[in-house]
């Protein structure tokens, strides 16, 4: 696996397609902040998007799709001077899968919303800006038109496991838009994704997740992006915010974490497994980062709810999210 796929894979990404919007005339919608990632896509027309806290407005166009990546309300409207009516009464009244304002069917936006296991803001959602638009024009995000049409298809026809598939396109989606986000706006980004927009610092962070138990020294990574060890050791502490060996930590407590929530190894096997030569190292570790032992944060993890899986005997298809957000 490589870094993306490993961090989306650890937080358990799933998508929930959500109601559609048609709109005309003038008219705008408020919405309330969403719960993780909130996706929107204009099929047909154009619009307005506002978010609470950036600062101008978006000019959205057909082919557009954007990502809300804070928990932050919004307003989608046709232009400025028009008064937002709640989106509660308006989706609470669509029919077919689809909510109507305003006078007219100018305007289609399809979309849904991205959730995670924990720890997904500070892994995931704190390394972006809270806006990513991907504009129609791009030539890269042919692939991202390609799985919003698809999308589309399957929630129009309603085929055999129809919701099944398009959840999944829809995080194929979000794969791509962080790609295409990556390779525009590089700046734009923190922490180990603003390290995937440097081949060097990429290299040692493709090593690292693909044996993360391994004994790694700077010197060794620094030779897959072919620099020395001083030039890996500053380029990985300029983009990432930490030096190789500390983002090397981190990422195996993040992994003996999954394991203390969601296994039945015991403390020294999963200590085993990231890395660590004993069970107390890695209790000195985990307690250092964490602020508890691994035991303690088992016995805490405990008192959660299980978290369903995909392939699990609780998981179903599910419907369309009734509401927009």
């Amino acid at each position: 696996m490589d870094p993306l796929e490993d961090v989306l894979a650890l937080l358990e990404t799933r998508s929930h397609l959500s109601t559609s919007l048609l709109a005309g005339g003038e008219w705008a919608v408020r919405f309330a902040a969403p719960s993780g990632v909130k996706f929107n896509a204009v099929r047909r027309g154009h619009c307005l998007l506002e978010v609470d806290g950036v600062d101008e407005p978006v000019a959205l166009s057909e082919g557009d799709c954007y990502l809300l990546t804070r928990p932050r309300g919004f307003t989608l409207r046709s232009g400025p001077g028009v008064v937002p009516v709640d989106a509660g009464p308006v989706f609470a009244a669509a029919e077919g899968g689809v909510a109507r304002v305003g006078g007219g069917e100018d305007v289609f936006l399809m979309g849904g919303r991205f959730s995670f296991g924990l720890r997904a803001q500070e892994l995931l959602l704190d390394a972006l800006p809270p806006v990513i638009l991907v504009p129609a024009a791009t030539r890269q995000a042919e692939t991202v038109r390609w799985a919003l049409t698809t999308i589309d298809q399957e929630i129009l026809h309603r085929r055999m496991g129809s919701t099944l598939v398009a959840e999944n396109l829809a995080v194929v989606m979000l794969v791509h838009i962080l790609r295409l986000h990556l390779a525009l706006e590089p700046r734009t980004v923190s922490g180990w994704l603003a390290g995937l927009a440097d081949p060097v610092v990429a290299a040692a962070l493709a090593c690292m997740h693909e044996e993360p138990a391994r004994p790694w020294t700077v010197a060794e990574l620094a030779r897959s992006g072919a620099v020395s060890r001083s030039t890996l050791a500053a380029r990985f502490k300029s983009t990432v915010g930490q030096g190789p060996l500390e983002y090397l930590t981190a990422w195996r407590l993040e992994l003996a974490s999954k394991q203390l929530r969601e296994g039945t190894s015991t403390v020294a096997s999963i200590a085993r497994h990231v890395g660590y030569g004993s069970e107390s190292a890695l209790s000195t570790a985990f307690k250092r980062v964490m602020g508890v032992s691994p035991r303690d944060y088992r016995a805490q993890a405990g008192n959660r709810p299980a978290q369903p899986h995909r392939g699990h005997p609780e998981h179903k298809p599910r419907a369309l999210d009734s509401q927009f957000t």
